[in-house]
């Protein structure tokens, strides 16, 4: 695996109006990584995601994307750019179709040739909405309607994908699906980047983690030598 970051945070504040968050937190993703960010509720794991993809605009320091500054960009932009986004909660249009729902995440691709190469990118990983293509995405379970939500994702042709909590309220089986399934987006050369709640089965997938805690990097490394550390053990994963 390269060297090389893909998305580099870089001693970022950041926040909703008056209200600080993030203090100079730092993180990078490598081509080809998989990364998670782990802590308590509150600390700030989510609004770094949303800094990264412009919905907040930090107050200091820069996010780097592809050797580009992006720093403030707005959402479209990043988007476009190359970063896809799975938002927390299974989110899918209910009345649509799963083919639908998928073309909305291709709606600024123009070339009928790339859209065709994203949607059997995301038929392979998930064959089952191939099959239920044209289903309603509101009749689904939720882990199917999770595995919509990342394909969606990659029909942007993204090179990395954000996740917020992509295992939050799935069964068991759908868990172990879409942690395989995030192991697997790596063979079609994609970097990943999460923040989830069931820190110890993300770390186990994870090439690299960094806890955070009250709004600021507590700590990072490999995910076995964070998962190995007997006191972040105690005091954020557990078990």
């Amino acid at each position: 695996m390269g060297a090389e970051p893909l998305l580099e945070i870089l001693s970022i504040d950041s926040g909703y109006g008056k209200i600080q968050i993030l203090f100079d937190v730092s993180l990078r993703v490598k081509r080809g990584e998989i990364v998670t960010i782990v802590g308590p509720n509150g600390a700030g794991k989510s609004t770094a995601l949303k800094t990264v993809l412009g919905y907040l605009k930090p107050t200091k320091g820069h996010i780097i994307f592809d050797d580009n500054d992006i720093t403030g960009k707005a959402v479209h932009e990043i988007v476009i750019g190359g970063i896809g986004y799975v938002p927390q909660g299974r989110i899918t249009f209910h009345e649509m179709t799963v083919l639908e729902n998928l073309e909305m995440g291709a709606f600024f691709l123009r070339d009928k040739k790339l859209f065709k190469e994203a949607l059997e990118m995301v038929y392979a990983l998930f064959p089952r909405l191939a099959e239920r293509k044209k289903q309603l995405a509101g009749t689904m379970s939720g882990g199917e309607q999770q595995m919509v939500a990342i394909g969606r994702a990659m029909m942007s042709h993204p090179k990395c994908v954000i996740l917020d909590e992509p295992s939050l309220g799935l069964s068991p089986k759908f868990v172990d699906l879409i942690f395989a399934k995030l192991q697997e987006m790596r063979n079609f050369g994609l970097s990943l980047l999460m923040v989830e709640q069931n820190a110890a089965r993300a770390l186990e997938v994870s090439d690299r983690g960094y806890v955070m805690d009250l709004g600021r990097n507590y700590a990072d490394g490999t995910g076995q030598t964070l998962l190995k550390n007997g006191e972040i053990q105690r005091l954020f994963i557990g078990g």
